[in-house]
């Protein structure tokens, strides 16, 4: 047991690549957490898509040993986080677990959007945070400058600001040293009935589900009946340990030890993140408080290319959320692809990764249609409809009003690139707020954009325009009344769900445009003509033709009376047209695929 005045918990947070989980290995390293044999890059990044790519996707907990120089042994419990936007709730549960923060910011890049965003969110859960410079190894560097930056956000002096290189060690030592000294210890009561947050979730085939939990009164035994106060669950405490960093099973958790539990529980559903833990008799009757849920902003169907998939897709999405909380889904029937489910993210990366993991753990050949936001529809008996797919948005008879959701946008740039960008943001629909200068070179701009506009290319075209200079952090906002209209794409005069979208009018027929002209080159041509239509209602915006093959039926009649090829030519004419009536379009699953790739 370590005394819960030596015990200091912790995460790291940053903007996307400056470092974090590179800062994590030195400090297993420097603490002889990992032997120099077993060492490896990112070593708390666990899955395949993680090292692949080289960012954090799930945050991870260890736990690890640290003595200074003539002082005691204390415990130092890291959480290592996300730093993409799209995973900004995994940084909000690891805020729940920790008393201190590390804030991380690259000596050549500085601050950027969503550095500020997660200090923010740092300050606001009351912790105490430890401005730290990293890479200052690299030629570009220039820590003078980030400092002041980081100064005139947090306050302070630049004294305060530690520098590292997580890379070659520089100044981790000293590090240490300053988070045994400045962090606070654990708050809680020790003789107090148990409780544990449970801060975050993962699935053992053998095991069940296995939470990872951080003690805030109490002690924990192994053994204990213990009690999930949201769902009200009743479960042994089959074993319970820390991540030393491989899983080390003991006797009891103490107050203020972030460690695991394994209850041998199978459902993911009666297991909440967010929830607390207690034990089931003389247990506690506040539970703690939790953290926001992620509330899903993307949606995109789902499904398998070949049908007989379906069973083993809709396993997949159960098992892939079991790991992931944030993942939301339900059955979706579509004419034209078949059954799948309707899901929703929290990003586009986000969708991304699902995407990827659903097809490569799983061996799974996917097909997914373009990503759409969540409207409010409102028809005229004054009914206000959640609608996340275009088919169910309500009939225009009855519909009386659309509502779509905006965010509010934090985009840090040079100077030199406020036009550029002020430009992109208006082709967006967006609305200036402030602008701050933060230094003479670097400008905060802050606008509330509707998500629809920027969920499919807005960060591809804003890291173009700033020649990858400008960074983005955004946070859902409310609800806009705007003039929105869905576009139905029409085959052969029937309507193909999968690319029906709700566009502003504004933007309908371009969408149309450029929809039925893909569509007429990567649809093969049938013995008829077949017209591709975009219609908003009863009224058609764009038409493309795919012309019909023809059999040339006068080959064979040469020479006598014109009549006799006009009559041949007659008969196809009434055969095509008789066909037309009753023929059946066949699309190839490879034309949905690239149709639905133009708005990735």
């Amino acid at each position: 047991m370590t005394d819960a005045a030596r015990i200091r918990n912790f995460c790291i947070i940053a903007h996307i690549d400056h470092g974090k989980s590179t800062l994590a290995d030195r400090l297993l390293e420097v603490t002889g957490a990992v032997e120099e044999r077993d060492m490896r890059a990112q070593w708390l990044d666990t899955m395949d898509l993680e090292r692949e790519r080289g960012i954090t996707i799930k945050a991870n907990s260890v736990s690890i040993r640290y003595k200074p120089e003539g002082g005691d042994e204390y415990l130092l419990n890291l959480i290592d986080t996300p730093g993409h936007v799209d995973f900004s709730y995994e940084v909000s549960r690891s805020l729940a677990a920790c008393e201190g923060a590390l804030l991380l910011v690259d000596a050549s890049q500085g601050i950027e959007a969503q550095t500020l965003a997660n200090a923010y969110l740092a300050i606001e859960s009351g912790l105490e945070v430890i401005p730290v410079i990293n890479k200052i190894d690299l030629p570009a560097a220039d820590p003078e400058r980030v400092a002041k930056e980081m100064v005139g956000i947090l306050g302070g002096t630049t004294d305060e600001v530690l520098a590292v290189s997580a890379k070659t060690g520089a100044g981790v030592p000293e590090l240490l040293d300053m988070i045994v000294a400045k962090l606070p210890p654990p708050g809680g009561v020790s003789d107090a009935p148990p409780r544990a947050l449970v801060f975050d979730s993962y699935y053992d085939t053998y095991r069940g589900v296995v939470c990872h939990i951080r003690m805030v009164d109490g002690t924990l035994n192994k053994g204990d009946q213990v009690r999930f106060m949201a769902t009200d669950v009743v479960a042994a405490a089959d074993e319970i340990g820390i991540e030393n960093p491989d899983p080390l099973p003991l006797a009891k958790l103490h107050r203020g030890e972030v460690g695991y539990l394994i209850t041998g529980i199978k459902e993911i559903d009666l297991l909440r993140v967010g929830d607390t833990v207690t034990l089931a008799t003389h247990g506690a009757t506040e539970p703690l408080p939790g953290y926001s849920e992620p509330k899903p902003m993307v949606f995109s169907g789902i499904f398998p290319t070949d049908g007989d998939d379906f069973e083993r897709l809709r396993d997949a999405l159960e098992k892939l959320r079991l790991n992931d909380s944030s993942l939301v889904y339900r059955a979706e029937t579509s004419r034209a692809l078949g059954f799948g489910f309707r899901a929703g993210f929290l990003g586009l990366l986000h969708m991304e990764i699902v995407r990827e993991r659903l097809e490569r753990e799983y061996d799974l050949d996917l097909v997914t249609t373009a990503p759409s936001v969540e409207y409010e529809a409102r028809t005229t008996d004054g009914i206000v409809k959640r609608v996340s797919s275009p088919q169910d948005l309500p009939d225009r008879a009855v519909l009386e009003s659309i509502a779509e959701p905006y965010v509010k946008v934090m985009i840090i740039t040079p100077s030199s690139y406020v036009g550029t960008v002020m430009e992109l943001v208006q082709q967006k629909r967006g609305e200036m707020g402030e602008m701050t200068y933060l230094s003479p070179t670097r400008v905060e701009m802050h606008y509330d954009i509707p998500l629809a506009e920027i969920v499919f290319d807005f960060f591809d075209q804003l890291k173009s325009r700033t020649k990858g200079y400008a960074s983005l952090d955004y946070e859902p906002g409310p609800y806009r009344t705007s003039d929105l209209v869905r576009v139905d794409i029409l085959l052969n005069s029937m309507p193909v769900d999968a690319f029906s979208t709700i566009v502003h009018r504004d933007k309908a027929f371009q969408y149309g445009r450029r929809m039925s002209t893909r569509l007429r080159e990567l649809i093969p041509r049938q013995l008829f003509d077949v017209p591709i239509q975009a219609a908003i209602g009863g009224r058609i915006i764009a038409r493309e033709t795919i012309k019909a093959k023809r059999k040339d039926v006068t080959a064979k009649c040469y020479g006598g009376d014109i009549t006799r090829k006009r009559k041949l030519l007659e008969k196809q004419k009434e055969g095509k047209k008789r066909m037309k009536m009753v023929g059946a379009v066949e699309v190839p699953q490879e034309a949905f695929i690239s149709a639905l790739r133009i708005d990735e």
